[in-house]
């Protein structure tokens, strides 16, 4: 990583100062000099004078306190977009200067190519590289000259002592994260990023909105639940049928099954991801199975769904996990408990949508007036500027 920084000159951008000013006045009499004195004191004191701009101060997730000048009007943004624009609202866009654009582009190639479609602007902005490929770069982020930079807490961490850099340039960071996957964390990071682009009462709508959705999921499910869990086995849909992916134990689609109420078969068996061993996911005997798909339509064998993405193609990708080794045997396909599930669906603001259509999946009863797709294009439709045009999560209809 390049960690080189230009030389700033920070008195070019200071504005004059009154002694400076005054020093280049020509030189007037004692008179005027002495009325202009009284006026400016009047105003003052009549509070008519242009008040002094608010100072910006905000504790981010990391409990960093951070200090802007105004409101940010000049962003690098390095994760969690759609977020920030739900957040911001119509001006979201427009305040964008900088992105780490693979994970956007990389990760949801036709979500960004929506979003491209609806504001070609965003083709301009600059890339500055990201954590996975180890070329982020301070330099970038420099030259870019944001008035802020939001970073997801692992972007931060990747960074370590050329945060540092970054903020003696004149660049204030601040840490957001819904990778946590917990709902202080998914509030906490909205009303930072609301704070910091002056779109606090937006930001406290979508939070509340949030913890409104997840209340409810929790006391559906501890309504319904029973002494037994259903068993829940998640795959990455990446490989295909004839390579078994990666599951999780711990964090991602592990803990939305922990949220919703299921008995993670991979609990135990992994640490955070990783694949489980075929024999095992045959005896475990899952109630519910779940491949999680997006938009790889580059990798031949993947189980494909999201933007643009006919669902048609997502069950002609799926139905062969059906025809696996001792699979016809298991509860969830002889029961048709089979789906695929948005592969990005865990870090969001509206995540809360794929945790219920789980939910739903395990407890049908206690969410049979929950529609979770009719939710999403709610969301979509309230809070952000592209419909979702795609499906996110289905049910594989069971083999005849």
């Amino acid at each position: 990583m390049h960690t080189g920084l230009p030389m700033i000159d920070s008195a070019n951008e200071r504005p004059e100062s009154a002694r400076t000013h005054s020093a280049r006045m020509n030189a007037p009499s004692r008179r005027g000099f002495l009325a202009s004195l009284i006026a400016l004191v009047t105003l003052t004191v009549l509070g008519t004078s242009a008040p002094a701009r608010a100072e910006i101060r905000v504790t981010d997730v990391l409990g960093r306190a951070v200090t802007l000048s105004k409101p940010a009007e000049r962003v690098l943004l390095g994760f969690y977009f759609e977020d920030y624009i739900a957040i911001v609202g119509p001006t979201a866009i427009d305040r964008l200067t900088a992105v780490s654009l693979h994970y956007w582009k990389g990760y949801r190639p036709r979500q960004y190519e929506a979003y491209l479609a609806a504001f070609p602007k965003i083709a301009s902005l600059v890339d500055v590289g990201d954590v996975d490929n180890g070329t982020m770069s301070v330099e970038k982020i420099v030259a870019a000259r944001p008035d802020v930079a939001i970073l997801s807490v692992g972007q931060y961490q990747y960074l370590g002592a050329a945060a540092a850099q970054i903020e003696a340039a004149g660049i204030p960071i601040v840490t957001v994260d819904y990778n946590a996957q917990t709902v202080e964390k998914h509030v906490a990071s909205t009303r930072v990023i609301g704070k910091v682009m002056g779109t606090e009462e937006q930001a406290e709508r979508l939070a509340r909105a949030y913890q409104a959705a997840v209340n409810d999921t929790q006391d559906r499910i501890q309504s319904a639940q029973a002494s037994a869990k259903p068993k829940v086995y998640v795959e990455l849909g990446q490989k295909g049928p004839h390579e078994y992916g990666n599951s999780y134990g711990k964090g991602m689609w592990a803990g939305v099954i922990d949220q919703v109420g299921g008995a993670n078969i991979a609990d135990g068996q992994i640490a955070n991801w990783g694949p489980l061993n075929p024999e095992y996911v045959v005896a475990a005997q899952p109630d519910v199975i779940f491949i999680t798909a997006s938009e790889w339509m580059s990798i031949p064998d993947a189980v494909v769904m999201g933007f643009g993405v006919d669902p048609a193609l997502t069950r002609e990708r799926l139905r062969p996990y059906l025809t696996r080794a001792g699979w016809a045997n298991l509860p969830a396909v002889r029961n048709g408990e089979v789906y695929a599930i948005y592969h990005g669906g865990t870090r969001t603001l509206y995540d809360y949508v794929y945790a219920r259509f789980m939910a739903k999946a395990l407890y049908p009863i206690a969410f049979a007036d929950v529609d979770p797709r009719a939710e999403l294009a709610g969301y979509y439709k309230e809070n952000l500027p592209i419909r979702p045009d795609g499906d996110f999560m289905l049910r594989l209809e069971p083999r005849s």
